[in-house]
């Protein structure tokens, strides 16, 4: 989830102009970005969701979404592209990719296993800090019954999607706890989930800062593909992931010095507004308090 949050009425994103990025001009509409993987950019939250189509019609959809209603939509627009079966994996336990899973049971939903444990844990906390950030959607998110994922792993784990292998990567501790990052080789297309954001700054408001830029790291050297999904924003490319991770490798160093020396001389230095930098900051004590 991006903290920040952007307005269903949100129609133009101001994107960095100094990183290159594949811009998508249309939200709410199937944007095929490699053989038979399509995009899906929302406009609640600038969110995206993913389509990867089988040889036989069996398809992987990645995220559902923040509520029945939108997973309803979202189902609508699958059914465009293929009538056959899905399976579904939530890149991470932040409501507005996996609230709305109850509609897509009784497939398969994978995603790691902290994933699980934390919509069990915290689902109905994010339930309640949602209805309090956006009351005027209190009755769409109070009719969500929360479905964690039932087929979980830790570190890898493949896929046939109708004859295409799909690999599933846990990297380690990033924007959560249990990012996921969906490989489709054959294609040449990653979905990188919320370690990667276009369009707002990172959110760090359940992240692990010092560890996010290694992750992010590993992510791109394992895998080299250039269409990179982020989980809000436009399609970008290596060069700008490899931009972000050095934002976050900078947020990191200077959180640790500001751990030591304090914040009054480091706080401009920081990529981010004050407001995000502070979330960061926080993150980043709390590890090192540790």
């Amino acid at each position: 989830m991006r903290v920040t949050g952007v307005d269903d009425d949100l129609e133009v994103i101001c994107h960095r102009p100094i990183l290159k990025v594949w811009f998508v001009s249309m939200y709410d509409t199937w944007h095929e970005v490699g053989d038979r993987v399509y995009v899906r950019r929302h406009r609640s939250f600038d969110m995206n969701t993913g389509l990867v189509v089988g040889d036989d019609g069996h398809c992987l959809v990645i995220d559902t979404r923040s509520s029945h209603r939108e997973a309803a939509d979202l189902i609508e627009a699958v059914r465009t592209i293929t009538p056959g079966p899905w399976t579904v994996v939530n890149s991470h336990a932040h409501f507005d990719h996996c609230f709305g899973n109850a509609l897509f049971r009784p497939a398969e939903i994978w995603g790691h296993v902290r994933c699980a444990e934390e919509l069990e844990s915290h689902g109905e906390q994010q339930r309640a800090n949602m209805i309090e950030y956006r009351p005027e959607r209190r009755e769409e998110l109070e009719e969500v019954t929360i479905v964690p994922p039932d087929q979980t792993f830790a570190v890898t784990a493949s896929l046939d999607i109708g004859g295409r292998m799909v690999h599933l990567r846990h990297f380690g501790l990033g924007h959560s706890s249990n990012d996921v990052v969906v490989h489709v080789p054959d294609a040449g297309v990653v979905f990188a989930g919320d370690l990667v954001e276009e369009g707002a700054p990172p959110a760090f408001a359940d992240s692990y800062p010092l560890d996010w830029p290694a992750t992010l790291a590993a992510m791109l050297a394992e895998m080299p593909e250039d269409v990179i999904v982020p989980g809000h924003g436009a399609v970008v490319d290596r060069a700008y992931a490899w931009a972000q991770h050095d934002e976050l490798a900078l947020v990191a160093d200077l959180a640790k010095r500001a751990h030591v020396e304090g914040l009054r001389d480091l706080i401009g230095r920081f990529p981010y507004a004050e407001d995000i930098s502070q979330q960061a900051i926080v993150r980043a004590f709390r590890q090192l308090d540790a």
